[in-house]
């Protein structure tokens, strides 16, 4: 029952982060790196460098799921940030989007940019 309990959530969560994530797809990224890394590690690294509770806290939740044009997309809870990790012919780009400019969303960039 727990385990059903737990899906449900996650699958809720995802519902109601992706509709986020669609309206800001429509917008300019945060900011766009490039990385000459696998798009697999990368988005692996960028997941994992945001679940640091030394850096984030409470907020360390991040999550891993297929990107919806290809790739993997790394999100936090409610989408508040989030980056497209997708391949081109140039390597592997990352498009970072974050709901505000503050302290939060610089310090994920930041955490972000060390799995370049």
């Amino acid at each position: 029952m727990r385990i059903l309990l737990l899906a449900l959530a996650a699958t809720l969560l995802a519902g109601c982060a992706g509709s986020v994530m669609n309206d800001a797809r429509t917008k300019t990224p945060y900011q766009t790196l490039k990385s000459d890394k696998p798009e697999k590690v990368v988005a692996q690294c960028v997941q994992f460098s945001w679940q640091d509770e030394a850096v984030f806290g409470v907020d360390a939740g991040a999550y891993l799921q297929p990107g919806e044009k290809g790739g993997s997309t790394v999100y936090t809870r409610s989408a508040e940030s989030f980056v497209d990790v997708t391949t081109d012919a140039s390597g592997t780009v990352l498009s970072y989007y974050a709901r505000q400019d503050d302290f939060v969303a610089k310090r994920r960039l930041a955490a972000l940019a060390t799995c370049l």
